[in-house]
Parts: structure tokens; C-alpha cells; sequence
């Protein structure tokens, strides 16, 4: 086997997956700034906020549950959670197509952008329902390589669409919405004709997975909106204590931060489909180390990682966002941020296990408790040192009360500690690594 084969394996092919979403999504973002015209560009701008987080509330509910009960499970049991996944997303997408059709006819506004998203947010949303099923079921079957050429196709796609009516000079908002919808007609077309959808396990939904899902699934949406407030509340706060220019200095770094989350993605959708095969088996030594494995190689991982960006940061903010924000307190604050990015994959999978062995409700109380101490933190903060690091240093008492909040629920079904997280991720990373330069020192022997 060749270096080079042995190199791409679910992992890589997971972490690109997860890089090209946000790579492309910010290439086509920042072709729309300088080629739509600036109304145009609000009106995108909040077409994408609604549809995104319409797409948060219906990923959130079915995502992880899909995961959990498909993974591991039975070849019969695995095409009733398919079916049933269908009928709940059928039901959801339903709900939310019929309150949109009911305020284009209904609702009356002066605002363009309004009216343009009440116009099309209904179709696209039940136009994306076979490709969102597909990003749901290729993950729990651990096919991150099809995921990746749907994630390709998907964004890939709009990408060409964009570049095609920057040529043709036709880039307007409704050409650019007609792309977004076309690009989505054939990408849900493609999930359905290649079986990366299972559409056909429709007829085989049960009413018992159903009610396993929801009452799962309940849980999962509400930890993944009240995650999607935690991220925003520091915007918020500092909008109303501060002057607006500050807000965009403190989203700079939190944007930074993107660069931890892509592996923290990758890791995570190649763990879950193993953490629900285990807990299908009751091996919970086995979900103890598969825990304890990820997120330790993460977190010893991102040591060089976080020194490199603390050393570099200011680099960074200057190459990526100009001079303009060098005498900012931008890079001090994203330095303040590296010193809890070691906490981040603890917190991540410390919650997804949560998940898998059946407490999402402890999950979701997880992030509500981070939450209250993040703005709670925020306003102390803001009142004692009255500028941006007051917000910045709160941030590290969130992510260390998720983490203890974590381990001392997974304490109480699961046997580890916190030195073996440290110490198999850094034995995992060793063996990978040896392995790795082994087999490349036997092939250019050959």
C-alpha cells in the first residue's frame, strides 16, 4: 500500500468534507460582495440567515438521532429509522412550507428582502429535503467519501452557478436565488438516483421509530439552538454596551476559531457512527474509549496548533483582514481565545456521548448551563474591565463549566478519567504517526 493510500481513510476524507463547506461557502460569499449590488447583497445576506437557520432546527432534530439509531443497528431496524426519517423530515419541511405559503399570501411588507425570501424560502426548503436526508444517513454508514462528493456537488455546484452569472454579467439576487434553487434541484435529484437518500425506505417507516426519533430528537434541537445562541449571545451583548465598529473587531477572532472547529467536525461525524455501533453492542468500555481516544488526539493535537496561532496571530488577522485592524484588540483577544481551544474537543465529545448513550436531555442542560454562565459571565466582565476582554476571558469559564459539567455526568455511567484522555490521544497520535513513516520507509525501499 502506498503512502499516499494510506494517508486517505475516513478521517482525512472526513476533514476535507468538513473544510470544503466553509472554504467554498466563504469564496462564494465574498464573490457576491464585490459583485452584487449592496441591496442585493443585504437581501442574499438575510435570505441565507432565514434558510440557515430553518435548515439548524431540521438538523438539529434529525441528525444526530439518525446517527444514533442507524449506526450499528440491524439491516431492518436500519430501513425503518431511513423510512421514519423521511416521514419526520416530510412532516418538519411540511410545517415550515406551510407557514411560509401562508405569509406570501397573507403578509404584506415594504421590504424587499422580506418578500423576496417569504417567495422562494418555502420551495428551497422542500427541494434540499433529499440531500439533507443523504447528509444524515452517509455519516451513520461511514461513507464520508460520498458525503464529500455531495458536499462538493452541493456547494461546488453554486460556486459555478455564481461564476456563471459573473461572466454572463446577470448577477442580481433573483439570479442568484434561481442558481441557489436549481443547484439544490440537482443535488437532491443526484441523492435519490444514486440511493444516497434511500428514498425508497419510505414504505418501511415504523410508528415506534418515529416516536424514538422525536423523543430523541426534541432533546438534540434544542441543545443545537440554544448552541447556535451561546455562539451569538457575545455579539449581542457587545452591540448594546459597546459602539457597533467593536463588533465586527470581536467577530474577527471568533472567526478565527473556525480553523479548531474543522478538525472537531471531522472527528465527530467519523465518531458518532462508531460511539452507536457500541452502545448497540452495551460495550460501554468500548464507548469509553472511543471517547476518550478522539478527544484526546484532538486536544493533544491542537498544542502545536495553538501555540502556532498565538505566535502568528497577528500575521493572520493582518493578511486576512488588513492593516486596518492591526492597533485593534482583535489579535490580543484571539490570543485570549487560544488558551481555552484545548477545552473545545473535551466539551464537544463530552456532549456527544451524551447523546449516543441516550441523555440528550443532560446534553441540552449542558449548553443551557453554559449559556447562563457565558452571559451572566459577559456582563461581569464588561463591568469590571468596561472593554472587549471582559467578553473574551468569560468565554474560557463557559467551555471549562461545559467540560466539568460533562465529565461529572459521564462519570456516572461510563468509567475514565481525565489523565486517559491525555494519555491515549497522545498514544494514538504516536502509533499513527509511526505507522505512517513505517510504511512510507518500507515503500521507498522497494
Amino acid at each position: 500500500m502506498s503512502f499516499s493510500k494510506k494517508i486517505v481513510n475516513k478521517h482525512t476524507i472526513s476533514l476535507a468534507s468538513n473544510a470544503a463547506m466553509p472554504v467554498i461557502g466563504m469564496l462564494v460569499l465574498s464573490l457576491m460582495a464585490h459583485n452584487l449590488q449592496k441591496a442585493d447583497f443585504g437581501n442574499y445576506i438575510f435570505f441565507l440567515m432565514v434558510f440557515t437557520l430553518s435548515d439548524t432546527f431540521r438538523t438539529g432534530f434529525m441528525q444526530t438521532s439518525v446517527v444514533k439509531f442507524y449506526a450499528g443497528a440491524s439491516k431492518k431496524k436500519a430501513i425503518n429509522v431511513a423510512g421514519s426519517a423521511w416521514s419526520i423530515g416530510f412532516i418538519i419541511t411540511g410545517a415550515f412550507f406551510v407557514v411560509d405559503l401562508l405569509l406570501y399570501l397573507f403578509f404584506k411588507s415594504s421590504n424587499a428582502d422580506i418578500v423576496a425570501t417569504i417567495k422562494w424560502f418555502g420551495v428551497i426548503y422542500i427541494c434540499t429535503l433529499p440531500s439533507a436526508i443523504a447528509s444524515w444517513l452517509l455519516p451513520a454508514e461511514q461513507r464520508f467519501d460520498k458525503l464529500l462528493m455531495l458536499q462538493i456537488l452541493n456547494q461546488g455546484g453554486f460556486l459555478v452557478c455564481v461564476l456563471g452569472l459573473i461572466f454572463f454579467h446577470e448577477v442580481t439576487f433573483e439570479t442568484v436565488i434561481y442558481g441557489y434553487l436549481a443547484n439544490n434541484i440537482v443535488t437532491s435529484f443526484v441523492c435519490i438516483f444514486a440511493g444516497w437518500s434511500k428514498v425508497h425506505t419510505i414504505k418501511y417507516k415504523t410508528t415506534q421509530s418515529m416516536r424514538e426519533m422525536v423523543n430523541f430528537g426534541k432533546f438534540s434541537v434544542g441543545t443545537t439552538l440554544v448552541s447556535t445562541l451561546l455562539s451569538s449571545s457575545d455579539t449581542f451583548i457587545i452591540k448594546s454596551k459597546f459602539p457597533v465598529e467593536l463588533v465586527g473587531v470581536y467577530y474577527i477572532p471568533q472567526r478565527l476559531l473556525e480553523i479548531f472547529q474543522i478538525p472537531i467536525r471531522a472527528f465527530v461525524a467519523t465518531a458518532m457512527p462508531e460511539l452507536s455501533s457500541a452502545v448497540h453492542r452495551k460495550d460501554d468500555v468500548e464507548v469509553s474509549t472511543i471517547m476518550k481516544r478522539y478527544a484526546g488526539m484532538l486536544t493533544v493535537l491542537f498544542i502545536p496548533m495553538a501555540i502556532g496561532a498565538f505566535i502568528l496571530g497577528g500575521i493572520i488577522i493582518h493578511l486576512l483582514f488588513g492593516k486596518k485592524f492591526d492597533n485593534t484588540d482583535a489579535v490580543s483577544i484571539f490570543r485570549i481565545f487560544i488558551c481555552y481551544v484545548m477545552l473545545l474537543p473535551i466539551d464537544r465529545f463530552f456532549g456527544i456521548t451524551l447523546d449516543i448513550i441516550g441523555k440528550p436531555h443532560l446534553n441540552m442542560i449542558k449548553v443551557l448551563l453554559m449559556l447562563f454562565v457565558n452571559v451572566t459571565g459577559d456582563f461581569i466582565g464588561i463591568a469590571l474591565l468596561h472593554n472587549l476582554y471582559g467578553v473574551a476571558i468569560a468565554s474560557l469559564f463557559t467551555f471549562l463549566t461545559g467540560a466539568l459539567f460533562g465529565y461529572w455526568q459521564l462519570k456516572k455511567h461510563l468509567h475514565f478519567t481525565i489523565r486517559d484522555i491525555f494519555t491515549l490521544g497522545y498514544q494514538q497520535l504516536k502509533d499513527v504517526a509511526m505507522n505512517l513513516l513505517r510504511k512510507n520507509a518500507k515503500q521507498e525501499i522497494v
